[in-house]
C-alpha cells in the first residue's frame, strides 16, 4: 500500500504552477470563487428550507418533531448522493479534464434546484410530493459532489507551493457567498405573512437559480484547463480507472481525507442547520434571529477562510486542524448552554464562534490539504471522494441524529457527546496525515 502523502522530488509531477502570472492567477481564483458560490447557493437554500418549509409542506405528520426528523432525512439524501457525484465526475475529471466537469455540474445543480421551486406540496399530490423532493435533492447532491473537486483543483494545480494554502482556501469563500445569498433571500421572503410565505414565497429562492446557471456557466466556460492535466495528457499519463488505483494503491490517504472531514461538517450541520429548528421549536426564538446569526457567521467567513488558509502556509495544515479539533471538543457543551440563554446577542455570537472555529478553519485549510494527498493523475477522484464520503457520513447524518437524540432524550447533552466523538476522529486523522504545506505537488 502506497501512502502518497509523503512528498519527494522523484514523485513530483510538474504542475507548472510557477509559470502562472499573478494576473492570471487572480482571474483563475475569482472565476472559481464565483462559480462555486453559485453551486453552494443552490445546495444551501435547501438547508434553509428544510427547517422552515419542508417539515410543514412535504412531511405534515401529526408530531412536529417527527416532521422535522423526516425533513432532515431528505436533507441527508443530498449528502449521500455527493459521493456518487464525486465518483462519477472525479473519474471523468481525471480522464477528460477539470474544465468540462465544472460546466456540466453547474447545469445539473441549477436545474435540480429550479425544479424544487416548481414542486407541488403534500396537500396537493400526497406522497408523490416528498418522493419528488427526495429525487431532486439527490440530483443536487450529485452536482455538488462532482463540482467541489474540480473547482479546488482548478486553483490548487495553478498555485505556487508557498501560497497554495491561501489560494486553495479562497475557493471555499464561494461557500459563505452562496450561504449569504441563500440566507439573505430566505430572510427577505420569511418577512412575508406565514400564509403567503408557505403558499408561494418559499419558492422564490429556488426559482432564481435558473438565472444563476447562466452566470456560472459563462464564467466556467472561460477558464483554461489546468497545466497539470494538460501535461499528463500530453505524456499519456492519464489514469484509465482512477478509483481502482486509489483503492488498490492509495487507501491510506483516501481514508485520511475522509476522517479529516468528520468534525468540520458535524459542527457546520449543528450550528447552521439543526440550530434553526432547535431554537425556533424548542427555545421559542424568532427564526429571523437564528438566520441572522448564520448570516453573520457567513459574512465573517469571507475574511477568516483566506486568513486560515494563509496561516496554514505559515504554521502548517496539521497545526490548524488540531487547533480546530480542540475547539470542537471543548465548545460542544458550552454551545448549547449559551443558546439556552435565549439572548439574541449571545445566541448570534455563539453561532458565529461555533461556525468560524468549528467549521471554517478546517473547511478552508482542507481544500488544499485533501488535494495535496494525491498525485495529479488521481487527484480529482481522490480528493473529491474522500471529501464527499466524509461529508455524507457526518453532514448527512448529523442533523438527523441530533433531531432524533433530542426527541428521544429531551436534552442536548447526547448531541454534545456526538460532536466530541467527531472531533476525536478528525484529530486522529490529522495526526496520521502528512504535512504538505509549502511542498511541491506530487
Amino acid at each position: 500500500m502506497t501512502f502518497t502523502g509523503t512528498l519527494s522530488p522523484t514523485q513530483s509531477e510538474p504542475a507548472a504552477a510557477g509559470a502562472v502570472a499573478p494576473d492570471e492567477m487572480r482571474r483563475i481564483v475569482w472565476s472559481s470563487v464565483i462559480g462555486t458560490a453559485v453551486e453552494w447557493y443552490d445546495f444551501l437554500i435547501y438547508a434553509a428550507a428544510t427547517a422552515l418549509v419542508f417539515n410543514k409542506l412535504f412531511f405534515p405528520v401529526g408530531d412536529p418533531a417527527m416532521g422535522t426528523i423526516a425533513a432532515f432525512g431528505t436533507y441527508a439524501v443530498g449528502y449521500f448522493a455527493r459521493p456518487l457525484g464525486a465518483a462519477i465526475f472525479g473519474h471523468y475529471g481525471d480522464k477528460l479534464g477539470r474544465k468540462a466537469m465544472l460546466a456540466t455540474t453547474i447545469v445539473i445543480m441549477g436545474l435540480g434546484t429550479f425544479c424544487i421551486g416548481l414542486l407541488p406540496t403534500y396537500e396537493q399530490v400526497g406522497i408523490l410530493a416528498p418522493i419528488l423532493l427526495v429525487i431532486l435533492r439527490f440530483v443536487q447532491g450529485i452536482g455538488i459532489g462532482g463540482e467541489w473537486g474540480g473547482a479546488v483543483l482548478m486553483v490548487v494545480e495553478n498555485a505556487p507551493a508557498k501560497k497554495r494554502g491561501l489560494f486553495g482556501s479562497m475557493v471555499q469563500v464561494g461557500n459563505p457567498i452562496g450561504n449569504l445569498a441563500a440566507i439573505g433571500i430566505f430572510a427577505l421572503v420569511s418577512q412575508m405573512p406565514d400564509s403567503a410565505f408557505l403558499s408561494w414565497g418559499w419558492r422564490i429562492p429556488f426559482l432564481l437559480s435558473i438565472l444563476l446557471i447562466v452566470v456560472g456557466l459563462f464564467i466556467r466556460l472561460k477558464l483554461d484547463e489546468t497545466p497539470a492535466f494538460r501535461e499528463m495528457k500530453a505524456k499519456s499519463q492519464v489514469a484509465q480507472a482512477p478509483l481502482v488505483e486509489i483503492f488498490r494503491d492509495h487507501r491510506r490517504p483516501f481514508f485520511t481525507a475522509v476522517g479529516l472531514k468528520i468534525a468540520e461538517i458535524s459542527y457546520a450541520s449543528v450550528a447552521s442547520i439543526f440550530v434553526i429548528s432547535y431554537a425556533t421549536a424548542n427555545l421559542g426564538m424568532a427564526r429571523a434571529t437564528i438566520l441572522n446569526g448564520v448570516w453573520a457567521s457567513a459574512f465573517i467567513a469571507l475574511f477568516t477562510i483566506p486568513l486560515f488558509g494563509w496561516m496554514s502556509d505559515k504554521l502548517g495544515r496539521k497545526t490548524m486542524f488540531l487547533l480546530s479539533c480542540l475547539f470542537c471538543a471543548g465548545f460542544a457543551f458550552p454551545m448549547f448552554a449559551l443558546l439556552e440563554t435565549r439572548d439574541p446577542m449571545i445566541v448570534t455570537a455563539t453561532i458565529v464562534v461555533a461556525i468560524s472555529c468549528g467549521q471554517m478553519v478546517m473547511f478552508g485549510v482542507g481544500a488544499p490539504w485533501y488535494s495535496e494527498l494525491f498525485p495529479a493523475r488521481l487527484r480529482y477522484s481522490g480528493a473529491s471522494l474522500g471529501f464527499q464520503i466524509g461529508a455524507a457520513i457526518s453532514g448527512g447524518l448529523t442533523p438527523f441524529v441530533a433531531a432524533s437524540l433530542l426527541a428521544w432524550t429531551g436534552a442536548t447533552w447526547p448531541i454534545s457527546l456526538f460532536l466530541i466523538g467527531c472531533a476525536l476522529i478528525t484529530a486522529f486523522a490529522t495526526i496520521m496525515a502528512p504535512e504538505t504545506a509549502r511542498k511541491e505537488l506530487i
